[in-house]
């Protein structure tokens, strides 16, 4: 009976928390699309959760965006690493047509709009695949 309660409860887990081929989404390497955000507060908890809020609208709503990575910069180890940002972000696409296209989606505006007055600075690395 506890094997058969067992299995039961691995099941479920699985079969709601796993991945499946429908909403797996591969890294695309043809574009990469990496930002770095500076918050004029960083320290500032409500700052933080309106630009994570409005980031994470966007993308959710992004018709172009293949994959995407939203991070914050660990405790550097080493002289090499720069921290300094808030926020980082990673986005691939298919082709940089694709990247074009999101530049210009309504989603990605309404994201500026909102969040903008949040930053000083914004740095964007674009990167094709060799």
């Amino acid at each position: 009976m506890i094997k058969a309660v067992l299995f039961l409860f691995l099941t479920c887990t699985i079969a709601g928390f796993g991945q499946t081929q429908n909403t797996m989404r591969e890294f695309d390497t043809n574009f990469a699309h990496t930002v770095y955000f500076w918050l004029a507060n960083p320290d500032n908890q409500q700052d933080r959760t309106s630009f994570e809020t409005s980031l994470q609208k966007f993308l959710d709503n992004s018709k172009y965006a293949k994959t995407n990575f939203i991070g914050k910069p660990p405790k550097a180890s080493r002289d090499v690493v720069d921290g300094s940002f808030t926020y980082s972000l990673i986005v691939t696409f298919e082709s940089a047509d694709a990247q074009q296209k999101y530049q210009d989606e309504a989603s990605h505006k309404l994201f500026i709009e909102e969040s903008s007055h949040l930053w000083t600075k914004v740095i964007v690395y674009d990167s094709k695949s060799i």
